[in-house]
């Protein structure tokens, strides 16, 4: 028999040959023991993503002393193209160096003091209507005469604060103001009730409660003037009120009036005049006060009553927005003789493009007016607050 019953099992068998990996195996092992390799170096030269960066630290410095005006100074170390804060913009400003060495800058707004609803005002033309009636602080300032009206230190005007928006369409226009309120109650409720919202009202300056009578204007809608009593012709048999400007007196006194004047009210676009034909037809006497209300961001329409009038010429070489009324609507006391008035300010506004009418807070007026507004838009004529209509050198 070729067999061995008592050899131990598998020592008779031939060798067994060596398996033999193909050469694309090797080239794969070799490549994965390499991968291995290298990520175990490279993490341990680089620092845990996870671990907390520390800030860079710089040394305190005293801060730069500065004159008032001067711009904001510049901080040398800071790396060149880094984007800097606005000194204005109420931000913590963090820099964090990371693992890498880069600088990461960050952007966190402040805590402030107290609790409560706050008011962030922005430059916008117009005003929300919900806060139509609250004065921005920053377009005033304190005076002996009360809160005078201001541009505020980005620009802001009030003449653009407190107007009243309109379309923007190159339409027909028309502006009607409506004065003389506040120097009724029962006048001046029922012209802030009655007439429509797109009517410009002018307070006069002499008037009673007249904070009160401007909140409940802005409220509803309108945008508003202010009445300033200046000399006319006839001046004292003609007199326009307490603490008129008058041509003999010194310019810093008629500043003094415009002023008193100027503190009773806030939220107005311009100033308005109330009558003034002497006033304004002096340049001497009305160069200080064109300049004074150009200066705090006013506009100035004039009622045309006088043709004498040198307020154009010199809102124009002032740069003080300027308008000028085309017809006082209100000389004849009847609703008809008024309506015929708006009819031909209707006819100069097709013709020029636009126009502007004044009339006073009667009775007869504020009827006559809301009854032909209220078909004005069927006839395609747009009724717009008077600072949409003025002359204005800032306006594009």
């Amino acid at each position: 028999m070729g067999t061995d019953l008592h050899a131990p099992l598998g020592q008779n068998r031939p060798p067994r040959r060596k398996r033999r990996l193909p050469p694309f195996g090797s080239l794969l092992a070799a490549l994965c023991l390499m991968a291995v390799a290298g990520f175990s170096l490279y993490t341990s030269l680089i620092r845990d993503p996870l671990e907390k960066t520390a800030p860079v630290e710089t040394a305190a410095k005293a801060p730069p002393a500065t004159v008032p005006g001067d711009a904001p100074a510049v901080d040398d170390a800071t790396p060149e193209g880094m984007p800097r804060a606005d000194p204005q913009s109420g931000a913590n400003v963090q820099r964090t160096l990371t693992g890498d060495g880069s600088v990461v800058t960050t952007y966190a707004p402040k805590s402030r003091d107290g609790s409560g609803a706050v008011l962030v005002a922005g430059n916008q033309i117009g005003q929300d209507p919900r806060m139509a009636a609250t004065p921005n602080d920053t377009l005033l300032e304190t005076s002996p005469f009360g809160r005078l009206p201001i541009v505020s230190p980005t620009g802001l005007r009030p003449m653009d604060q407190y107007a009243r928006p309109w379309s923007g369409a190159h339409g027909t226009r028309i502006a009607i103001v409506v004065g003389g309120l506040g120097l009724s109650q029962t006048g001046t409720q029922r012209a802030i009730k009655q007439l429509p919202e797109e009517v410009t009202l002018a307070f006069a300056a002499s008037g009673n409660s007249l904070q009160r009578w401007m909140q409940d204007a802005r409220r509803s809608g309108h945008e508003i003037l202010l009445q300033v009593p200046l000399e006319p012709f006839d001046y004292p048999a003609n007199n326009p009120g307490p603490d008129t400007l008058l041509t003999s007196q010194s310019a810093a006194r008629n500043i003094e009036n415009l002023h008193k004047a100027m503190g009773e009210i806030t939220n107005y676009t311009g100033v308005m005049n109330y009558l003034g034909g002497r006033f304004l037809a002096s340049p001497a006497a009305l160069e200080p006060v064109m300049r004074d209300i150009g200066k705090r961001g006013l506009l100035f329409l004039d009622d045309g009553t006088s043709a004498q009038s040198k307020s154009g010429t010199l809102a124009k070489r002032l740069a003080v927005p300027h308008a000028f009324a085309d017809i006082q609507l209100d000389g004849e006391l009847n609703a008809d003789a008024i309506t015929r008035k708006l009819d031909e300010l209707e006819r100069i506004a097709r013709r020029n493009g636009s126009a502007i009418g004044i009339a006073s807070a009667f009775d007869e007026s504020v009827d006559a007016i809301s009854a032909w507004c209220e078909n004005a838009a069927t006839r395609g004529i747009e009724i717009v607050a008077v600072s949409a209509l003025a002359n204005d050198p800032k306006r594009p």
